[in-house]
């Protein structure tokens, strides 16, 4: 639960980032003095920068997710594979008891007719 949290957070952090980082741009080539074109130019050039930084944290984000998905899936099979384990165990178990009982039941069965005959 805490690694979701935390993602989300992070994803928080990441969008705080990249639309401080628009506003802070948009306004600084607002007020700067420079002609239309260049400003237009500049816009072009910061907007495709912080398209690639969003790209980048989304591809990050992408590749911790699927790490935590195969994690996730590793101790799950992890965890079936010990189930699977203790199953057989205890049906081992629940084997041998029935074994000695089918056995203790026929010797007592063998000395009941033994102490009847005699």
């Amino acid at each position: 639960m805490a690694n979701n949290d935390s993602g989300a957070e992070m994803g928080a952090f990441f969008a705080g980032v990249l639309i401080g980082g628009l506003i802070g741009a948009a306004t600084a080539l607002l007020m700067a003095p420079q002609s239309g074109e260049e400003t237009r130019k500049q816009i072009s050039r910061t907007s495709n920068e912080f398209r690639d930084r969003a790209q980048d944290s989304l591809e990050d984000a992408r590749e911790r997710a699927e790490a935590t998905i195969a994690d996730a899936r590793r101790r799950a099979e992890r965890i079936v594979e010990e189930a699977r384990e203790r199953a057989e165990r205890i049906i081992q178990e629940a084997r041998a008891s029935v074994e000695h009982a089918v056995q203790d039941t026929r010797e007592a069965a063998n000395r009941a007719a033994a102490s009847g005959e005699g």
